[in-house]
């Protein structure tokens, strides 16, 4: 009996001598386990990580690095270039916590969730911009602008060009090329809400399109193609309605290297006077 007994107190005096060490190795085990559900989350993502990350993007960080991520000497999210980081955790680590002594600070209010989609959308970035089809020559494409676009019909960079459309003179600061190149192909797939066209019809017949300015319930604003800035009591107008954007698509009048020099002139398009 007291054989007997002996052996399960034994057993129970080496199991609390294990229990530590294996309740430290669970945990590291699961701290390792986090980390790599961390990288999975980004290397993994889905459209939805990228879409939030994007937003998260512009409001935290598109301030400093650009749209595209190129605004700071040496570093390019756009072609996966970094200065400091290469890994997603490395990465997440800078968004939250910050480089010291650095202009780039931490962000104690965000989540590792949100630097986990904004690394999803930083690391989408880069494999649409290794996709593109060609290298644009901003030379080429201000010329293509100046002449046979013929953009600054409509639109206005810096002193010259058109006020009857929006002004490029920042869009490098605002529109990632990606989204530059849908607008010339595309214009109809994304209209920003200041950007939108409006058709009026007076009770006379006579029908008028242009940029809506301003609306309320009783009066419209549009700027016209001749640049005049005309005000209209709704009460008056026979007819009136938003309108498909006056923005031609340059598919079939531009080639594809004519289209990559453009989009590569309007990304340098930062807020400087251009004679």
């Amino acid at each position: 009996m007291s054989g007997g007994s002996l052996r399960p107190a034994s057993r129970g005096r080496t199991d609390r001598r294990r229990g530590p060490g294996r309740r430290a190795f669970a945990s590291a085990a699961a701290a390792l386990g986090a980390l790599a559900a961390a990288a999975s989350t980004a290397q993994h993502s889905t459209a939805f990580d990228v879409e939030s990350g994007e937003r998260a993007y512009a409001s935290a960080c598109a301030n400093c690095h650009g749209p595209d991520g190129d605004l700071i000497a040496g570093i390019d999210f756009g072609r996966g270039l970094y200065r400091r980081a290469s890994s997603d955790d490395e990465i997440v680590g800078i968004i939250l916590n910050g480089i010291p002594n650095t202009p780039m600070p931490p962000n104690p209010g965000m989540s590792e969730a949100q630097a986990l989609a904004i690394v999803a959308y930083l690391r989408a970035m880069a494999r649409s911009s290794a996709s593109a089809e060609l290298d644009g020559d901003a030379a080429r494409g201000r010329a293509l602008v100046e002449g046979k676009g013929e953009c600054l019909t409509c639109h206005r960079i810096g002193r010259r060009g058109s006020r009857a459309g929006p002004s490029l003179t920042r869009i490098g600061t605002a529109r990632r090329a990606e989204e530059l190149k849908r607008s010339l192909l595309d214009p109809a797939a994304e209209v920003l809400p200041e950007n939108r066209s409006y058709r009026v019809v007076t009770r006379e017949g006579e029908a008028i399109t242009g940029r809506l300015m301003n609306h309320d319930t009783f009066t419209v604003q549009i700027i016209t193609s001749d640049e005049k800035l005309r005000s209209f009591r709704k009460a008056n107008l026979a007819e009136h309605a938003f309108a498909e954007t006056a923005m031609p698509s340059y598919r079939d009048t531009l080639t594809a290297q004519e289209i990559a020099d453009i989009v590569s002139y309007l990304v340098t398009l930062r807020g400087e006077e251009r004679q």
